[in-house]
């Protein structure tokens, strides 16, 4: 059955239920020519979801990669591309994003828009919404349509944006009522961070012990947030708000401080995504079953909206190939059109950057070198590129 069949009957059932409830700072090199005007009416959202198998994208590093070299690494070009923008956005970025819309039109790829609202929840007012809304549009009818991520990892407790439920929903809310009403191209894709390690305490943003917040996020009514609270439930805008559910799963080691080159144990990805996970970095099975809850529940696609396998040169343990070949076997087997039917996206994460938590370089690509040679042999039938 296809899956636009199968989400169409569950979508039913799911709205059926709920009547009776209550990045990065720098952009692309190219200097990107004007987006081609034209009053085409754009696809809407729905027919974004591919009828079979998964659109395979990436995320890349804009100010020193294109589309058009990833492609070619690749040897296709790329369902969807991933860009970060900040919320407001500023002249600059809405410069950067001109340009990653016309680097994705000339391959016929989708953007994954992801906004940071980095001044901030109350900065996302109905103006701001209602002026991307329009934005969007006009790159939608130009023939570039949008998936758009906002606030990602809202769960989490290290952007400006975090452990704010109340907040969040209302700008969630606020931000898919313009998008839907004046950009039908453009679909809502709400991403949590896996509820591993929540409530993720010791961050920047913690919810205050006590707080209207943290009543919130007491989801089991003990007095205070701990790993048995639901991580995702108490910021769901609801059904109606949103087009596609995703998670970023990523492939750490086994144990933190990361850092040490490890191979993942079999099955890890499908008990991240299912809330099976127990193994080498713990017993993590107190985690709901987000494919089943917000996937199959709510009758919506999901999407690996990033994922990629920890390798950091120099620091030992198993060799790049084998970590990374481990994890993409796993994120993309080749039954996962039948075992996971409703994943519809999966996004690798393309860069090679310094990362924090490593207090080093980590090199996360999968298109380069012998590395690069395994993976382009071993993508499954399954995936969708763009043109399909």
């Amino acid at each position: 059955m296809a899956r636009r069949t199968v989400l169409a009957a569950l979508a039913l059932a799911a709205l059926t239920l709920s009547s009776c409830d209550a990045g990065s700072e720098q952009g692309p090199q190219a200097v990107a020519p004007s987006t081609p005007a034209t009053s085409e009416a754009p696809r809407a959202a729905a027919d974004l979801v591919p009828d079979e198998g998964a659109w395979f994208g990436a995320s890349i590093d804009w100010s020193q990669d294109s589309l058009a070299a990833y492609a070619e690494r690749l040897g296709h070009a790329p369902a969807v591309a991933v860009s970060f923008y900040d919320l407001p956005i500023t002249d600059q970025q809405r410069t950067w994003l001109d340009q990653a819309v016309e680097q994705a039109h000339e391959l016929g790829t989708m953007l994954l828009v992801t906004l940071e609202p980095k001044d901030g929840l109350a900065a996302v007012t109905r103006p701001v919404a209602e002026d991307l809304a329009r934005t969007l549009d006009g790159h939608n009818r130009a023939g570039t349509p949008v998936l758009l991520r906002f606030a990602h990892e809202m769960n989490g407790s290290w952007y400006a944006w975090g452990q704010q439920p109340a907040a969040y929903v209302a700008a969630f809310r606020r931000v898919a009522e313009a998008v839907h009403r004046g950009a039908p191209g453009t679909a809502m894709v709400w991403a949590p961070n896996y509820g591993g390690g929540y409530p993720f305490a010791g961050g920047a943003h913690q919810a205050a012990p006590g707080s209207p917040d943290a009543r919130v996020l007491d989801t089991d009514g003990d007095g205070s947030v701990t790993r048995r609270d639901d991580p995702y439930a108490p910021y769901w805008p609801g059904r109606q708000h949103v087009d596609w559910v995703g998670m970023s799963i990523y492939h750490w080691g086994a144990s933190y401080p990361w850092g040490e080159n490890e191979v993942p144990e079999p099955g890890k990805f499908t008990d991240l995504l299912r809330g099976t996970y127990d193994g080498a970095a713990g017993d993590e099975r107190v985690v709901p079953d987000f494919y089943a809850e917000y996937g199959e529940r709510q009758g919506l696609p999901v999407a690996v909206t990033e994922t990629g396998a920890l390798f950091a040169p120099g620091r030992g343990g198993a060799d790049e190939l084998a970590v990374k070949r481990a994890w993409w076997r796993q994120v993309l087997a080749a039954d996962h059109d039948q075992t996971l039917p409703l994943v519809g996206m999966v996004n690798w994460f393309e860069w090679d950057k310094q990362e924090p938590e490593v207090d080093g370089r980590v090199d996360w690509r999968a298109t380069v070198g012998p590395v690069g040679e395994a993976f382009r042999t071993d993508l499954p039938d399954w995936l969708r590129f763009a043109g399909d």
